[in-house]
């Protein structure tokens, strides 16, 4: 439709126009999310023929229809894996609640810089007070602080980058730090990119419980000043992506300070689980952290793109990430209003163009109040143990490990310990996945522990509740029993 206004404007809509547009995506938010329980959470069907190449195509010359192109958009939504589903128990589910969703519609059309206090004091305000509050989730003592970013690997990414300039200086070759095989990935590839080789990440064996042995770091860190290495950094892990298991914090912590390395938590998982009870007492040993990864868009079930990097001293962050730049000199003329020092997000983190992302977090905080997430996160520790209690009670299921937050892993139980009865058993287990899978009420994915192809559940989204648990329990039994009859 051409107006008068989009005739000479044509990238402003009249606001007729605006609230016009506004309606037409509004209106199918909301017949998305009526229908989101209901949906598979695996496409039935595979995008048709030609589709993807139709969505290749460049952008028009002349204005199109919107309701043509949203219509577009919602056939490639109805292709792709549904996350916003409460069977959604595969990987660590996303959030994506529809206050945040507003938040994020908001900021964009006001479009307000965050980078730099002085532009924006009052919205660097909004959000440092949402940094602040998951330092002090953390148990971080008044003056910690640190930056929203993307994600866990962007955090985990600026850690090693802090840490590396605060222990080892300009000249870092010769590096070294330590994780074990149940770290995330995203530390590894974190370490690539900050400029450490392979041979600079050293993998630390774990045990049974799947957490870092301690014996074998400090032989490992004794064994690297041997030959001349400079160790300088340990990564802990509160909730593996595995089985959400959680290395031994307060112990990592002592060997930290015993021998001068920086300790780095990645909670992106499982770090908000410390709003609870709970979760407080099984991840002691946080606070005592030089720099803490928290992905809320997990366990704050905020959209995806939310990640943060909390730091005992946010000055340490700043001095390995600010660079210097004349046209930004009247920018740094003032940190302090109203006697608050706020700071220079855009110095503590690789971003200078940054949105803003508190808003995301700050609007359903105080919308929903701090209560709500609680009670969320609470209840997933409940479904998870009962999770837990119903499949180790099926006797053709293994189930090694007690979950510690929301994450389990099983598999079907191997008839014995000869190697065919191994390999039947993982090929079972395959089938159970595809099975399980296949009737579309939830996803769970794989993973392979120790060379042991496993089962992952993790029960972590806001939409999944009591009921769609015990529709997934009984889905796993049923099946269970039909690839564990052709056992040999």
């Amino acid at each position: 439709m051409i107006t008068e206004s989009n005739l000479f404007y044509p990238l402003e809509p009249a606001p007729s126009d605006m609230l016009r547009l506004g309606r037409e995506v509004m209106d199918r938010a909301l017949t998305f999310i009526e229908g989101i329980a209901d949906r598979p959470v695996l496409p039935v069907e595979a995008a048709p023929q030609g589709f993807i190449t139709a969505m290749l195509a460049p952008p028009p010359e002349q204005p199109g229809d919107l309701t043509a192109l949203l219509d577009k958009v919602d056939k490639a939504i109805r292709h792709a894996i549904e996350p916003g589903s409460p069977g959604m128990m595969a990987y660590v589910p996303p959030g994506g609640l529809y206050v945040s969703a507003l938040a994020d519609f908001y900021a964009r059309v006001t479009n307000r810089f965050v980078g730099m206090a002085l532009i924006s004091p009052a919205l660097t305000a909004l959000e440092d007070s949402v940094v602040r509050w998951l330092a002090g989730i953390c148990g971080l003592p008044p003056g910690a602080g640190g930056v929203l970013l993307t994600g866990g690997s962007m955090a985990n990414f600026s850690a090693i980058i802090a840490a590396r300039h605060d222990r080892l200086g300009e000249r870092f070759q010769d590096g070294v730090l330590y994780m074990s095989a149940q770290t995330h990935h995203s530390v590894a590839k974190a370490a690539r990119l900050a400029g450490f080789p392979a041979s600079a990440v050293r993998i630390v064996a774990h045990g049974p419980d799947l957490a870092i042995d301690l014996q074998a770091l400090s032989q490992a860190t004794a064994e690297d000043r041997k030959r001349g290495l400079r160790p300088f950094l340990i990564i802990g892990t509160a909730g593996t992506t595995n089985t959400g298991a959680v290395d031994p914090l307060p112990d990592l912590a002592t060997i930290a300070a015993a021998e001068d390395l920086w300790l780095h938590v990645d909670a992106a998982y499982g770090g908000m689980f410390r709003l609870t009870e709970r979760g407080r007492q099984r991840l002691r040993g946080m606070e005592r952290a030089h720099s803490i990864t928290l992905d809320p868009h997990k366990g704050m079930f905020l959209p995806m793109g939310t990640g943060a990097l909390i730091m005992r001293d946010p000055s340490r962050l700043a001095a390995a990430h600010e660079v210097e730049g004349d046209y930004l000199h009247d920018m740094r003329s003032a940190q302090t209003f109203d006697g608050e020092y706020l700071p220079n997000f855009a110095e503590l983190g690789p971003e200078l163009t940054r949105e803003m992302r508190g808003l995301r977090a700050w609007l359903p905080l105080h919308f929903h109040g701090v209560a709500a997430f609680r009670h969320q996160l609470d209840e997933k520790l409940d479904l998870a143990a009962h999770a837990h209690k119903r499949l180790s009670a099926d006797s053709l299921l293994d189930v090694p490990w007690r979950p510690e937050l929301s994450t389990m892993a099983f598999r079907v139980r191997p008839k014995g310990d000869a190697p065919d009865a191994i390999r039947e058993a993982e090929g079972a287990t395959r089938e159970l996945l595809d099975r399980i899978n296949g009737h579309g009420r939830a996803l769970l994915s794989s993973t392979v522990i120790d060379g042991k192809f496993m089962i992952r559940l993790c029960i972590l989204h806001f939409r999944t509740h009591a009921d769609r648990v015990a529709e997934v329990l009984d889905l796993i039994a049923q099946e269970a029993r039909h690839v564990g009859t052709r056992l040999t």
